[in-house]
């Protein structure tokens, strides 16, 4: 080690002999530094980072201890011993309490001693330094944690709160979410019914980050897919060693969202089995994983979530209804995208948005025309349906210029099924994708036959992107014929 890294120990003595003795012993083993007074010291304590300081107890102008004492207000890193001929106890009392000595060493020293000493108070004063340092850095590293999940809640909690459910004034949307944001409130379990792609699991996000629990996890399980020969090991969790192939410690979805919220999808659809499992975990609120001596108590929330109508299939025995009755303390409905149709328009512009980011477009928007399609078709996928849709329409469309610059996605990027499901009031696709119209049931004969007219124009236009004359030869009209319909039905493009 070069004489530069060595720890640095000051002398100070008023003799020079002592001093030289001194150095003889530690200068393999620190960088040495010397004083022949109180004045000298502080000189030299002003220029270099000081280890170890040893003092003479008695000098002249200023003792040991109150030099030490005014180095313990200035440089407290510092290590402080004192050497002295004296033994005399208010001498030391006053060291220790208000100079901070770390030890007194009496003359006539011993090297060997006084080697030990200095070496024990140098490593004492860099083990300081690192707790100090570990300290310093902990603090930071905590605070920066704190800070960042303080961060994430707050984001979480914007991205999902109830007021980012899309829905239009008068939707039954709103009285669905002014419902689940008053449950949210209290630790009840929560029944979310609904068709697939209505939205379920971000209501049940939704009422969790409304919460209470809202700093704690929101764990996700869709209970179908978890075969009964895996129930106990993925709800309770399990020991290594507990069953061939459990190789590690696994834990259960209960502790993952202990002190948080549970969603349990597809509720509907579990066997026997799992209700049996299920309802005892809700029943003593602990688990005790597979191979564990005892059990885990765990604090969740459960949210559970169907398709199935769960009060017929209690009544018919697939489902039990001592859980049933755990899982619905409250029950809230998602309606189809088909009864929401104020809502369309604006689910349909907030995943174009989603969409063009992802894929690197710039802003786009629906014409109107395409707006109309988007409101027509009865969407029986919902939003999920909806999602695929305008994802195809983004990536495989040309945008028309708006004068504002930004891209228009007309009726025309839109798939056949869609443009002939919304070319009725009623329609349906049939498996071979064929146009299926219902009769309507009001009007007069001329009047129904004029709107299934009306509706075949539609889907024609938009399906041929309103090239006229290939719609004419298409419906065996010419042009003429043609142009003089589409008048009649006010069915002009925008």
């Amino acid at each position: 080690m070069n004489a530069i890294d060595l720890p640095t120990v000051l002398l100070v003595d008023d003799e020079v002999r002592s001093q030289e003795a001194m150095r003889r012993t530690l200068e393999e083993d620190f960088r040495i530094l010397t004083a022949g007074d109180a004045e000298q010291a502080r000189a030299l304590l002003e220029q270099y980072p000081v280890a170890v300081i040893l003092c003479d107890q008695r000098m002249p102008g200023q003792t040991g201890v109150a030099f030490l004492k005014e180095v313990r207000a200035r440089w407290p890193d510092t290590v402080r011993i004192v050497i002295s001929g004296y033994t005399d106890s208010e001498d030391i009392i006053t060291g220790i309490n208000e100079a901070g000595i770390y030890q007194y060493i009496l003359k006539p020293w011993v090297p060997d001693h006084l080697l030990d000493t200095v070496r024990q108070a140098a490593e004492s004063r860099s083990l300081q330094g690192a707790l100090h340092r570990m300290e310093i850095d902990l603090r930071a590293g905590t605070g920066v944690l704190r800070q960042r999940a303080t961060e994430q809640l707050a984001r979480a909690k914007d991205t999902f709160d109830f007021g980012r459910i899309e829905c239009s004034p008068g939707s039954p949307v709103e009285e669905v979410c002014r419902m689940a944001a008053k449950v949210a409130r209290y630790d009840l379990s929560v029944l979310v019914h609904g068709e697939s792609g209505t939205g379920k699991e971000l209501l049940a996000r939704a009422i969790h980050y409304a919460s209470g629990r809202a700093a704690g996890p929101f764990v996700v399980e869709n209970c179908a897919a978890i075969p009964d020969t895996l129930i106990e090991s993925e709800l309770y969790g399990h020991k290594r060693g507990a069953f061939t192939g459990a190789y590690d410690d696994h834990i259960g979805l209960f502790q993952r969202a202990d002190k948080g919220t549970i969603f349990l999808d597809e509720i509907g659809e579990t066997s026997p089995a799992f209700q049996v499992k299920l309802l005892r975990v809700l029943q003593e609120g602990e688990v005790r994983p597979v191979g564990a001596p005892k059990p885990v108590a765990v604090d969740v929330r459960v949210i559970a979530a169907t398709h199935r109508d769960l009060e017929a299939d209690v009544r018919s025995g697939r489902f039990r209804e001592d859980l049933y009755y755990r899982l619905a303390n409250v029950t809230v409905t998602m309606p189809p995208l088909r009864e929401r149709g104020g809502d369309v328009a604006l689910i349909a512009q907030r995943l174009l948005d989603e969409v063009a980011r992802s894929l690197g477009r710039g802003a786009l928007r629906f014409t109107a025309d395409a707006l109309a399609v988007l409101q027509a078709y009865p969407w029986p996928g919902n939003i999920r349906e909806l999602n695929n849709e305008v994802t195809r329409a983004v990536a495989l469309s040309d945008p028309l210029a708006a004068p504002d610059g930004a891209g228009l996605i007309d009726a025309h990027a839109f798939s056949r099924k869609v443009l002939q499901g919304a070319g009725s009031e009623v329609s349906q696709t049939r498996p071979e994708g064929g146009l299926h119209l219902d009769i309507p049931q009001s009007g007069t004969l001329q009047e129904r036959l004029d709107r299934i007219e009306a509706a075949v124009l539609r889907e024609t236009m938009l399906r041929l992107r309103w090239n006229k004359t290939h719609a004419a030869r298409e419906l065996g009209l010419s042009r003429v014929g043609l142009r003089a319909k589409l008048q009649r039905f006010g069915l002009e493009p925008k």
